[in-house]
């Protein structure tokens, strides 16, 4: 067990629960060497969730060991851009403070946002193609305030293909956040991931990158919507 964890070295667990501390160490394990995804990986999405939980120093920890297993800028801002779309403009801006942190960038000149439009029809074709229908809130997007469907449909263009993470990579850092929320939304980016590839077993792995933010309930969560062996 890695003694630079807080948890792991907390000498009233150490004393009083024995079995906590070595069940949460053997999730330390999982997160932290190569498995089925790699350890740099894991520790992004871990970092991610934590962030979305609002436990900056968490996320911290998480992302300054993934950097210091591999972890690029540009895989890491990933996750401002997942975040961006997924959970808003704060939580993304907490995680943005968290990667300036480990990962120290000259300052750059304000620059105006590139401008992207979706063609007439566009959002909808990419609901129908990635949900296999149109669903009933994004159909209600579509009719009430055609504008803001489009947006959804661009930001989730953003999340899902113009990061440096590929397909199945972004989808799995989506199950990562989902689960530390308990959503059920999770199901939808577990069939996603599957069509993009992903192996049970990594899809598992990705869940318990949730642990240390949201605990063992966020397999118990998103945990069941996987096929066993």
């Amino acid at each position: 067990m890695p003694a630079s964890n807080a948890l792991l070295a907390s000498a009233l667990l150490v004393d009083l629960a024995p079995y906590t501390v070595s069940g949460y160490g053997l999730f330390r394990e999982i997160i932290e060497v190569d498995m089925a995804l790699p350890a740099r990986i894991k520790g992004l999405y871990a970092a991610v969730a934590a962030i979305n939980k609002g436990f900056g120093e968490l996320a911290w920890r998480e992302l300054s060991r993934a950097q210091a297993q591999g972890l690029t800028l540009d895989e890491a801002a990933s996750g401002m851009i997942l975040l961006s779309s997924l959970r808003g403009e704060g939580t993304a801006l907490a995680y943005g403070e968290v990667l300036s942190r480990v990962y120290p960038q000259p300052s750059r000149p304000a620059q105006d946002a590139a401008t992207v439009r979706a063609e007439p029809g566009e959002a909808e074709a990419n609901f129908r193609a990635y949900f296999g229908t149109v669903p009933p809130a994004l159909a209600t997007l579509l009719a009430l305030v055609p504008r803001g469907a489009d947006g959804y449909y661009l930001m989730r263009k953003g999340t899902i293909e113009c990061n440096r993470l590929d397909r199945k990579l972004s989808e799995l850092m989506l199950i990562a956040v989902l689960a530390a929320d308990y959503s059920p939304m999770a199901a939808t980016h577990i069939k996603a991931a599957r069509s993009a590839g992903a192996t049970e077993q990594e899809m598992a792995e990705a869940i318990l990158c949730a642990v240390p933010s949201a605990g063992i309930a966020a397999w118990m969560s998103a945990g069941a919507l996987l096929e066993p062996a």
